[in-house]
């Protein structure tokens, strides 16, 4: 089992995400959660999904070389919602997160969560992607939503898991926890690799 597997490792969730925090603690694996400041700036031209990596790994390079003991394990992770060639953040009020619902209306969309994990002596990172199918919401529908849920703090003014998720979402192809912010299976797989490397 994974968690017998990390036992001799210090693991450290490198976000202040309750969603992360809540999936990891699910998955058994025993951490603490510990971030650094980073300003979040996509590099120009970046797709999304080298965007995603990117910003993940800026995550982890944010922490000192020599927070790096031996045995310490860092994870990070950032989410990127994407309709078509154009990367939708977190909004930065109710205005906004109306009209990001607005696009996302009727149409597939890509969540993109790249993942890094690092320790003193590697890294690795990797990308899951999933298409999430809205239904065309009303105005009425986005209204209630944004003033309900204020999803501020989320890309694309949205979380899966909430009443959106429920009465908005046609279908998914590919792993629901990756739109919540965590692609739990693909880090499971990963974390067995990097125990047993």
């Amino acid at each position: 089992m994974l968690n017998e597997l990390l036992k001799p490792y210090d693991i450290i969730l490198a976000s202040g995400s309750p969603r992360r925090k809540q999936l990891l603690s699910e998955m058994g694996i025993r951490f603490r959660v510990e971030t650094r400041p980073v300003n979040e700036i996509i590099p120009e031209g970046a797709s999304s999904e080298d965007a995603a990596l990117f910003l993940s790994r800026l995550k982890a390079g944010a922490f000192e070389p020599d927070y790096f003991t031996p045995g310490r394990i860092i994870i990070t992770a950032d989410t990127i919602v994407a309709l078509g060639n154009k990367i939708l953040g977190k909004p930065n009020g109710y205005e906004q997160a109306v009209e990001m619902l607005k696009q996302l209306s009727g149409k597939c969309h890509k969540v993109i969560t790249g993942v890094t994990i690092r320790s003193k002596a590697k890294e690795r990172g990797f990308i899951v992607s999933t298409d999430v199918y809205f239904k065309t919401l009303t105005n009425t529908e986005i209204e209630y939503y944004v003033s309900r849920f204020r999803p501020f703090d989320k890309a694309g003014a949205y979380g899966i898991q909430e009443w959106i998720g429920h009465a908005g979402i046609e279908k998914i192809e590919g792993s629901y926890f990756n739109v919540v912010g965590l692609p739990t299976h693909r880090l499971y797989e990963e974390l067995i690799k990097w125990a047993e490397d």
